[in-house]
């Protein structure tokens, strides 16, 4: 067979295999793993929303306008690495906002946890490690680049406000104060009824989680100083605890906290109760992605000693403290 013609094939058979397995099920008739994919990106339909799509869009376009001109600018001032990161976390907010995974949530406790995690953790460290700020002003038009740099220069207001409320304290507070808010049943009922309330839980989700994780990324512009390596475990340690006790709060009651979900049972195989055992558990074991922050955070401070006494050995002798070193 002619390679032209090898490809044609493959290509038709790829086609039409999802087809085939959606209809057919597997080599037995049974239900194939694929038959979710199909399910959830073929059947269930997407909510394109023309404003988050702009919102979205603008955030990308803006960011790849500036990470452009930088990179052209100078070698190393915008990094494929940073590029990554930050079209991952906007991948993020697409995926819990518009992809079928949105639409899921309104039916299914445990999707609308997955959503969360998608807000909370995944896309605004995507963003904040991509340390976007130079790029974003980059990419702005040049008539409003120099007055929007304005509002994060030392005594403007808004400087002022994000340098309280990116205070530890004061992030983390507002980020578990928020988070179990509106998991207590009276919101959360009110917010899958009102699509403008459930609009609102996603946008306070993100922009605390942004301000919870700034202390730790440590992202341009600095409002503070770098904290200290044992305040920032703490930090995510005490994270990680209220997470654990939120998704146990939500898994191990044996009544169904709310009633929506009771109402639209759509997942055959799973009841309400058991819908929303598994939404606990997923927040519940989620918790556990604070650790990943601490290991690296250990990880860059033991590879930063390392390289520090390797400088102070290279220089003629070790490092004891001030004003010691070993011949």
């Amino acid at each position: 067979m002619r390679k032209g013609t090898r490809a044609a094939a493959l290509a038709l058979a790829a086609a039409a295999w999802p087809q085939a397995l959606y209809a057919h099920g597997g080599a037995h008739g049974e239900p194939s793993p694929f038959d979710a994919l199909v399910l959830v990106f073929g059947m269930i339909p997407w909510n394109f929303r023309a404003d988050i799509l702009l919102v979205l869009a603008l955030a990308a376009g803006i960011y790849l306008t500036g990470w452009s001109r930088l990179r052209r600018q100078a070698d190393g001032a915008a990094t494929l690495s940073g590029l990554a990161l930050y079209l991952g976390g906007i991948a993020a907010l697409f995926t819990a906002l518009v992809s079928p995974v949105d639409r899921l949530a309104a039916e299914s406790l445990s999707m609308h946890m997955v959503q969360h995690i998608l807000l909370l953790m995944i896309a605004p460290l995507g963003i904040l490690l991509a340390n976007p700020f130079a790029a974003v002003v980059w990419g702005l038009p040049a008539a409003i680049r120099e007055p929007f740099a304005g509002l994060f220069r030392d005594g403007a207001p808004l400087r002022s406000a994000l340098s309280v409320l990116t205070a530890m304290p004061v992030a983390w507070t507002l980020y578990v104060a928020n988070l179990w808010a509106w998991h207590h049943p009276a919101l959360y009922q009110a917010a899958l009824e009102y699509w403008w309330l459930h609009d609102l839980e996603h946008w306070l989700f993100f922009g605390t989680a942004v301000l919870f994780w700034w202390p730790i990324v440590n992202a341009a512009p600095l409002f503070r100083p770098t904290r200290p390596l044992g305040l920032r475990i703490v930090y995510l340690v005490a994270a990680t605890l209220q997470n654990t006790l939120l998704g146990m709060a939500i898994a191990l009651p044996e009544r169904v906290l709310y009633p929506f979900y009771a109402a639209v049972p759509v997942i055959e195989k799973l009841s309400p109760i058991q819908d929303q055992a598994l939404g606990g558990g997923i927040m519940w074991v989620s918790g556990h992605m604070y650790i990943v922050p601490i290991l690296v955070l250990v990880a860059r401070r033991l590879i930063a000693e390392d390289d520090a006494a390797n400088a102070a050995s290279r220089g003629g002798g070790l490092d004891l403290g001030p004003g010691r070193s070993a011949p």
